[in-house]
């Protein structure tokens, strides 16, 4: 099987990971991307449900340490800060001075020094599910880590919930840049907390936008975990292709030899928003997925086997020309085409005949989009269009036409010049 990491799994998660900074961060996304709301307020007293905080305590390690039997909890941090801080939470908001002692209570945490703190807060404040990714690397002096040690790790992370957005869009062995712009769409309300050392990170996926991606994500670890497990004992390769369907894909195998690459081992867990529940068909406390690199040979060969085997797609695409290029003056040409509709990427390449080349060069000169039929290869990520017939111009409403013949004037010069001739 695989190897265990050494370092011991506090209660699920890490609690005692602690967050450096006041509020975790957003996960860096595209320029053209919005960015996700994660202001400095803290959860409302007037809002916050007595059960879920205290589930949340429960998760980061809090102690449960008596209290008022059927009123209210006392709670302690774990580590060194327990004998400083103490939380009293009401068992529900019956009691007349529920809502005084949740305000306590979240000041409490705020002022907190308990690493933990800032992660139970952000629970109250978004009601999220928590990934964590947690690698076994050397610490450097003082626990500090090696710059290419925490990129690494973001960089991994960030990929692995691309893989879970990807999936949740819909079923392949390997997308490209299918997908892409809509799944990275799906990560801007994903907030990000490191812990020190660059050894951890945990990513707070909101419920309301979110959990799709945080179930796909959970579904397709395990039935990774398990198809490198067969391929390992019997060198199948067989259950790669079955945990398509669970969402394994060759962008998750990337990312998860990205994570382990230079490590002992790594591992990935995963809570549920206890304000949430549990999604159907998920465990209620999902084990935590393990991997080491005595598994990259199986993940590198499932991801060559997903970028060779993935089949080509036919579409009718309508789309925007933005380049054409061809050696002279006659002859086929080929032009990139900015997609409007027909395939979940943003632009593609066509090579097409004289013909089909003129008419398109007219129809960008005129303002118009141009509708064509072809094959998306996967080679190069979904980005060639092969075999393409049947251009013909397409109407489009004033506010699309005048915003193509803005840029066909910002590259006149261009066009003048892939057109001459024609």
């Amino acid at each position: 099987m695989h190897r265990p990491i050494d370092e011991p799994v506090p209660p699920y998660a890490g609690s005692s990971h602690p967050l450096p900074h006041p509020h975790p961060l957003p996960l860096p996304l595209p320029d053209d991307v919005p960015a996700p709301w994660y202001g400095s307020e803290g959860p409302d007293p007037a809002h916050v449900d007595p059960v879920v905080l205290g589930a949340l305590l429960d998760r980061h390690g809090w102690r449960r340490r008596g209290g008022a039997a059927g009123r209210y909890a006392r709670w302690t941090p774990p580590g060194p800060a327990a004998g400083r801080t103490s939380l009293l939470v009401p068992e529900s908001r019956a009691f007349p001075d529920s809502e005084d002692l949740l305000s306590e209570a979240l000041t409490a945490l705020a002022r907190s020094a308990a690493p933990s703190a800032r992660e139970v807060l952000v629970g109250l404040a978004v009601p999220s599910d928590e990934i964590r990714w947690w690698r076994d690397v050397p610490q450097g002096p003082s626990g500090a880590a090696a710059w290419t040690v925490q990129e690494q790790l973001r960089s991994a992370a960030r990929q692995m919930l691309l893989a879970g957005a990807l999936a949740a869009r819909g079923r392949a062995g390997y997308y490209g840049a299918r997908h892409r712009r809509q799944a990275l769409a799906a990560l801007s309300g994903i907030l990000v907390g490191p812990a020190p050392g660059g050894r951890g990170l945990t990513a707070f996926v909101p419920v309301e936008t979110g959990r799709s991606v945080a179930v796909g994500l959970h579904h397709a670890l395990h039935a990774t975990r398990e198809a490198v497990d067969y391929q390992r004992a019997t060198g199948g390769m067989e259950a790669f292709d079955a945990a398509v369907e669970a969402g394994v894909s060759r962008e998750l195998t990337e990312a998860v030899v990205a994570l382990v690459r230079g490590a002992e081992g790594a591992r990935i867990a995963l809570a549920w928003s206890p304000a949430a529940g549990v999604p159907e068909g998920c465990a209620a406390r999902p084990e935590p997925v393990e991997f080491s690199p005595g598994d990259l040979p199986a993940l590198r060969e499932a991801g060559a086997r997903y970028l060779r085997e993935e089949p080509s797609v036919p579409v009718r695409i309508t789309g925007a020309v933005v380049r054409m290029r061809r050696s002279g003056t006659r002859g086929e040409g080929t032009v990139r085409l900015r997609v409007l509709a027909g395939a979940e990427v943003p632009h593609v390449r066509a090579v097409l005949d004289e013909e089909s080349y003129r008419i398109a060069g007219h129809a960008h000169l005129v303002g118009v989009p141009i509708r064509v039929i072809g094959r998306l290869e996967s080679r190069g990520g979904f980005r060639r269009l092969t075999d393409a017939t049947g251009v013909v111009p397409v109407q489009v409403d004033e506010a699309e036409r005048d915003r193509l013949m803005k840029s066909l004037h910002e590259n006149l010069d261009f066009f003048e010049e892939a057109c001459g001739g024609d």
